[in-house]
């Protein structure tokens, strides 16, 4: 069974988030989230969350065992951009892009062999 959470519109850039999540995909959930919980970046706060919801999801909807999650998938995705300027030298402005994210996470049942 697949148990989904989602975060939209999050404050960090697709490819920093990416980096995050290629490290924690395919792991057990419980084993994800105390890995997670010694990344030092920002992004490992965020996936920690929404790892966190999907496990909470799973035992309080649909009564799954916690230890059998896996993470099966999880993808950061580019949400809009925000538009901003800098000031740059002799009176100019510089645009920047302020990207954002979509972070989904989706968790399955490991099978007992």
């Amino acid at each position: 069974m697949e148990v989904r959470a989602k975060w939209s519109h999050i404050a960090i850039s697709p490819q920093k988030l990416r980096l995050v999540c290629d490290q924690v995909r395919g792991m057990g959930a419980e084993e994800a989230l105390v890995a997670l919980e010694f990344m030092p970046q920002k992004g490992a706060r965020i996936v920690h969350k929404v790892v966190a919801s999907a496990l909470a999801n799973a035992e309080n909807n649909f009564d799954l065992d916690r230890d059998r999650m896996v993470l099966a998938t999880i993808y950061a995705d580019g949400g809009p951009m925000l538009k901003r300027y800098k000031a740059g030298a002799r009176g100019r402005y510089k645009p920047r892009k302020r990207r954002l994210s979509h972070l989904t996470v989706i968790l399955e049942d490991r099978e007992e062999e």
